[in-house]
């Protein structure tokens, strides 16, 4: 497919007699054209944003959210943005939004004419209306590819809940073998907890989505996405598939004014996207307002494991996600969306029998009679012990705090002076947050 695409952007180019770049909705690069020298010595012009775009394949999220300012997003016609040579942007850009009944799948961006007549010496209104039947073309292609990861949902789940034996090496095989090139390379599991709705149509750089049924019948059932990753030290991919995945509030803050912060030059995607002003001209008559979005977890959290690079390592990776999303749920610092490589004790505390902390020693603290004592035992032991910073925390003075660890070691019979007694009541604090 990705020669389809290749050939699809050179006939864009050569309608419009620019050199053209494809990416996807999250500006991630996917294909370009031919770049003709263009200056008097014959070297090659591109500008910081481009060359960064092009070398990276890839876009921050400041530079997105800057260019969907100009309402790319919304747009069904070209969208011409204006150069900004001191955000590194020395040329303007054309923006050709790629849609599939209604829905954007990506961007087609090419290099603007230069001078005070751009739009009057850069395409004709024709070369437009016919590079835009190609970018619907291109619309297809990406939809079917989104839709195919959702249709390999059943190999997935089987890959995750097989089990071990002979069961799961068939299910990883037949996921090999839907998979093809893709299943090549590293991967990371995200998962999505509760989730009680269908699997979605796309997701971002997901090879395949499933929807793994909760092993409590009154519970939600848990997303999985297979998110492709660039490598096993860049989370990028899998934390741009959650941000499509979560709820979404969305603010119209208006137009941009200036640069965004961290913007363009800071690298925007594969045809060097920069800071311009947001005077951004909508060729088709697209909005030009900006937009601010934030992610809203909505009772919903996330969990993203370390990227494997092994489709059989893919049940111990879908384990590390569903632990990060407990996790997420459980200490509000790490939520909405946790990764496995960042929740410290968790990684141990969710691997342990699921069901309510029952240990002598603790039940009685956890009872909802004793809820602010658990609580204060709890920040005094994450204080490791110390009763200046654990009293500052809780804002009580350290007469109040030694007081009420003296009830906690009444009710738990354990001495707080002894470290494997902390580490007990540690352990069922944190354990107890799991299962709330």
């Amino acid at each position: 497919m990705k020669d389809e695409y290749q050939d699809l952007v050179d006939e864009i180019s050569a309608l419009l007699g620019a050199p053209a770049t494809l990416e996807n909705r999250d500006f991630r690069l996917i294909a370009f054209g031919a770049h003709d020298s263009d200056s008097e010595g014959g070297e090659l012009v591109l500008d910081p944003v481009r060359t960064r775009s092009i070398l990276t394949r890839q876009s921050t999220s400041a530079v997105r959210s800057w260019f969907e300012g100009f309402g790319i997003a919304r747009a069904t016609g070209p969208v011409r943005i204006p150069a900004a040579p001191d955000a590194g942007v020395f040329r303007g850009r054309i923006c050709l939004p790629v849609r599939y009944r209604g829905i954007v799948q990506g961007y087609v961006w090419l290099l603007d004419q230069e001078g005070p007549d751009a739009a009057a010496a850069g395409p004709g209104p024709q070369a437009l209306a016919a590079a835009m039947e190609v970018a619907q073309r291109i619309g297809v292609l990406l939809a079917q590819e989104a839709k195919a990861g959702a249709d390999l949902s059943r190999e997935f789940l089987a890959v995750l809940t097989a089990g071990r034996g002979w069961q799961q090496d068939m299910a990883v095989a037949a996921l090999r073998l839907a998979l093809g090139a893709g299943g090549e390379g590293p991967h990371a599991v995200v998962c999505v907890s509760p989730w009680t709705g269908e699997i979605p149509q796309s997701v971002p750089g997901a090879a395949a989505v499933c929807v793994v049924p909760a092993e409590d019948a009154g519970a939600g059932g848990r997303l999985a996405a297979l998110v492709r990753m660039r490598g096993t030290d860049a989370m990028a991919p899998a934390l741009t598939a959650l941000g499509r995945l979560l709820p979404r509030a969305t603010e119209t803050t208006g137009a941009v004014a200036g640069a965004a912060p961290g913007g363009p030059r800071g690298g925007p995607s594969a045809t060097g996207r920069g800071a311009a002003p947001a005077s951004g001209t909508a060729v088709s008559g697209a909005a030009t307002s900006g937009t601010a979005v934030s992610a809203r977890a909505g009772g919903m959290n996330a969990g993203v494991s370390d990227p494997v690079r092994a489709l059989a390592e893919l049940p111990a990776a879908w384990a590390q996600a569903t632990a990060a999303a407990r996790a997420a749920a459980a200490q509000p610092r790490f939520g909405p969306v946790a990764q496995w490589s960042r929740i410290g004790p968790y990684r141990m505390l969710a691997a342990l029998p699921t069901g309510p902390v029952d240990d002598p020693a603790a039940r009685t603290l956890l009872s909802p009679a004793h809820r602010e004592l658990a609580r204060t035992a709890e920040v005094f032991l994450d204080c490791a012990g110390q009763a200046g910073r654990a009293a500052a925390a809780l804002g009580v003075h350290r007469q109040t705090l030694y007081y009420r660890l003296g009830k906690v070691e009444q009710l738990t019979g354990l001495d707080l002076d002894e470290g494997e007694d902390r580490l007990l009541l540690h352990m069922a604090l944190k354990a107890s947050r799991l299962h709330h």
